[in-house]
């Protein structure tokens, strides 16, 4: 049994597909395959049952795969010691952001700490705050970025930066010109949101709480999986939404949409690391440089 061999199953484990995985490793079908052929026939076991085009796991691959995912960490642990003692010439760093982060605030640290550290090979997983969090808690990411505090025990939560927000609709939506509605409107208005299990969905009903509102209260016409989606369904008409400004501003100032005067609360980025993973000076480095830049 190999790394390799080790690598591709969790990866084919992951996908549930030959082909996924093989592109997604940059491997050909045949060569990841005949992997999981070589480990199935040199250990007498099934891994995989063959379903259509797609495969699932076992029951003994369902054992396996937590067994190889805990070796695979330690040899990428024993490797990130070694890259630390190559005083940052070499390594890699795993980032995992959610949307508004990874998309809108992110960008500028990953290109200044890409400038400071050329031999460092970044990776950036974006996913939902919930995804974010379950990233680095079965370390498929060193550090994630979230705009939403979490509680977890296991887990380090450091903020390290702030977002405004802002209600906004369309140009063409009939309270393009109005300064702020009041709470009867709020409530019959139709509103566009992020699904549930975002930072951005839990932060819009934090701040529809500030102005009076619960979730219960208000008409959710869509729910989107992405900032984009819901920026571009707003300036269509399909009603209000509250969004970071980093996310509104180019559709701000060109006009598409239109923010109106209601207060409304600011909002955390947070870090997040494993207390009990070895923090890297790939990280550390991370870390300080968002300290820097914030």
């Amino acid at each position: 049994m190999t790394l390799e061999q080790l690598r591709i199953f969790v990866a084919v484990a992951e996908q549930e597909h030959m082909t996924r995985a093989a592109e997604a490793l940059h491997l050909t079908q045949s060569a990841t395959s005949a992997a999981i052929a070589a480990l199935e026939e040199r250990h007498a076991v099934r891994l995989f049952d063959r379903v259509g085009r797609n495969i699932r796991l076992t029951t003994a691959g369902r054992l396996f795969v937590t067994e190889a995912r805990a070796v695979l960490a330690r040899t990428a642990a024993a490797e990130a010691m070694l890259a630390d003692l190559a005083g940052l010439k070499r390594g890699s760093l795993s980032l995992a952001a959610s949307q508004t982060v990874g998309n809108y605030w992110l960008p500028q640290v990953i290109h200044r700490y890409h400038s400071l550290y050329p031999g460092i090979t970044l990776d950036l997983k974006i996913g939902n705050t919930d995804q974010v969090t379950s990233w680095v808690q079965n370390g498929r990411a060193d550090l994630g970025l979230v705009e939403g505090a979490i509680d977890d025990p296991a887990l380090s939560v450091r903020a390290v930066g702030e977002d405004e927000l802002v209600l906004v609709v369309g140009a063409s939506h009939p309270w393009a010109g109005k300064r702020a509605p009041k709470l009867a409107e709020l409530k019959a208005v139709r509103w566009v949101a992020r699904e549930q299990g975002s930072g951005t969905r839990k932060i819009f009903e934090t701040a529809l709480a500030s102005l009076g509102l619960a979730a219960r209260d208000i008409n959710i016409v869509l729910e989107l999986p992405s900032n984009e989606s819901v920026r571009g369904a707003v300036i269509a008409g399909a009603g209000a939404t509250i969004l970071s400004k980093l996310v509104a501003t180019n559709t701000l100032t060109s006009g598409a949409l239109v923010a109106l005067k209601v207060p409304l609360p600011s909002r955390s980025f947070f870090l997040l690391r494993h207390k009990e993973r070895h923090m890297t000076q790939a990280e550390k480095e991370f870390a300080k440089l968002i300290e820097v830049i914030r």
